[in-house]
């Protein structure tokens, strides 16, 4: 069954989140996964959290390809970019 996984992500590093950007598609792509939804401006409408300066929800086969893209080792590089960018959450649903 289709599984999502929501990606906010509070940007501090752009040359960082640029470098991830570049990569970021071919790294989904690997486990099957692809954007379905990208915003540059987040609101958040209910709740006192801060909104981040970019969410993201992205499809997956299943959880289970959501999870091997999460831990693929050879993807350490790719998720290296996304941490090093400002701080992520990404939450699987």
């Amino acid at each position: 069954m289709t599984a999502y996984a929501f990606v906010n992500l509070t940007i501090t590093n752009t040359d960082s989140f640029a470098a991830y950007r570049e990569k970021a598609g071919g790294a989904l792509k690997k486990h099957g996964g692809a954007p379905l939804e990208v915003s540059k401006a987040p609101e958040v409408i209910e709740g006192s959290a801060a909104a981040p300066s970019v969410a993201v929800i992205v499809t997956f086969p299943d959880r289970e390809a959501a999870k091997a893209w999460i831990n693929d080792p050879e993807l350490a590089e790719v998720h290296a970019l996304r941490e090093g960018s400002g701080t992520s959450n990404i939450i699987l649903m």
